[in-house]
C-alpha cells in the first residue's frame, strides 16, 4: 500500500501537476481586442496536408503546423512545400505518444531524435506542443533548456472524432472563437478520413471569419505580441 501510494505521488509530481498548470496558461486566456486567429494543425504531415495548403493559399492564409517527425520525414516534399508558402513549422513529438507517461530517458530520446529529423528536413523548430498538451516536468525542463517555447490552444474542436462532421466542426469554429485564440486542428490521423472533414469545415469558415474582420497570424507573431489585451 505504501509503494502504491509513493508512486501515485511520484507520478502527479513528474507528470500530472507540470502538465496541468502548463494547461492552465492557455486554457485560462486572456480577453483580447485584437481580431486575431491563430490557426494550428496537429498530427501531420499526411496525404490531406496538400489540400489544405492550397485551401490556405487561396485564401493567402499562413499557419502553424505542429509536424509529427516521422511523418515529417515520410512526406519532405510537403514539408519544403509548407517552408516555401511561408507557414510556421513546429514539432509535435517524434511518433505522437504521450509524455506523462514517458520517464526521462525516453523524454529526451524523443525530443533529440524529432530534432535531428527535422533539422535534417532543413527546419529550424522554436515551437514545441506535446502530444493531447500533456507534459512531464522533465519535457518541460527540456524545453526551456533548448529555448523551444511549449505552445498549447484555447479553442478545441474535436475534430478528430468518428462521429463528427464538417458542419459540426464548422459550427464550433464560429460559436468557440474569439479575439486571441490559438486554434487547434488536425491535418493528420483521426477516424473516418478526418481530416478532410477539418478542411471542408475551413472552406466554409474561413470566408465568414474573414468577412467579421479578423486576421489570421503565426505563432511567431503570438509569442512576439504577448496577444493580451
Amino acid at each position: 500500500m505504501i509503494i502504491l501510494v509513493i508512486l501515485v505521488l511520484l507520478f502527479l509530481l513528474y507528470a500530472f501537476f507540470p502538465s496541468y498548470n502548463n494547461k492552465q496558461r492557455f486554457f485560462r486566456k486572456e480577453k483580447t481586442k485584437r481580431n486575431v486567429i491563430y490557426l494550428t494543425f496537429d498530427d501531420g504531415p499526411s496525404e490531406h496536408t496538400e489540400e489544405l495548403l492550397k485551401l490556405l493559399k487561396k485564401y493567402n492564409i499562413k499557419a502553424t503546423f505542429f509536424c509529427v517527425a516521422n511523418f515529417a520525414k515520410e512526406r519532405p516534399d510537403i514539408i519544403q512545400k509548407m517552408k516555401q508558402e511561408g507557414h510556421t513549422i513546429a514539432l509535435h513529438s517524434l511518433k505522437h505518444k504521450n509524455s506523462m507517461l514517458q520517464g526521462i530517458f525516453a523524454t529526451r530520446l524523443d525530443l533529440e531524435k524529432s530534432i535531428n529529423i527535422m533539422d535534417k528536413l532543413g527546419v529550424e523548430i522554436k515551437f514545441y506542443r506535446p502530444p493531447w498538451g500533456d507534459a512531464n516536468w522533465y519535457l518541460l525542463h527540456q524545453l526551456k533548456k533548448r529555448n523551444l517555447a511549449c505552445i498549447l490552444w484555447n479553442v478545441m474542436v474535436q475534430d478528430w472524432e468518428a462521429q463528427t462532421t464538417s458542419t459540426i466542426i464548422a459550427d464550433k469554429l464560429l460559436t468557440r472563437t474569439t479575439g486571441g485564440d490559438i486554434i487547434c486542428l488536425h491535418d493528420g490521423r483521426g477516424k473516418n478520413n478526418a481530416p478532410q472533414k477539418t478542411i471542408s469545415a475551413l472552406e466554409k469558415v474561413i470566408p465568414l471569419f474573414l468577412q467579421k474582420g479578423f486576421e489570421f497570424k503565426t505563432i511567431d507573431e503570438y509569442q512576439i505580441k504577448k496577444d493580451v489585451s
